[in-house]
């Protein structure tokens, strides 16, 4: 494998950097598993050597755009779609337009979500006004 120090001056050249599963699950505080998962979904795609994965720059900046999904709410599919969409040599315009249409419809996910929390939390409180009636009612 050719990974090389990071810390030293000459590490500066990201496309010959490589990593390794445990590297990268410590400096994004996962699991390997989850990187393994990630990879079954397409997200990451390492190179082998023998029976070692080997991560390059593109899977590591691949994994911390997964995990900036992830932290958004986005589902699996639509991190797939950013992912890719980032590494496509096309029109950036079209690109940005794709993104910002994915996060609104996260947003409207997520304002139907607020509005049903909303709405149950009021049923929650119409419920425990009655039980409270009912009990003062029984202590009569």
């Amino acid at each position: 494998m050719t990974t090389l120090d990071r810390s030293t001056p000459d590490a500066r050249d990201v496309s010959q950097v490589t990593y390794t599963i445990t590297e990268l699950a410590q400096e994004f505080d996962i699991t390997p598993r989850a990187i393994r998962f990630y990879e079954d979904m397409g997200l990451l795609t390492p190179a082998r050597d023998g029976r070692n994965r080997v991560y390059t720059h593109r899977d590591r900046t691949r994994l911390k755009l997964t995990l900036r999904g992830k932290r958004l709410g986005l589902s699996l599919q639509e991190i797939k779609q950013l992912v890719d969409m980032y590494e496509s040599p096309s029109d950036t315009a079209q690109q940005l337009n794709a993104f910002l249409a994915i996060l609104q419809a996260h947003r409207d996910q997520l304002v139907q979500q607020m509005e049903d929390i909303r709405v149950t939390l009021e049923e929650i409180e119409q419920h425990e006004e009655r039980a409270r009636n009912l009990l003062a009612e029984a202590g009569r």
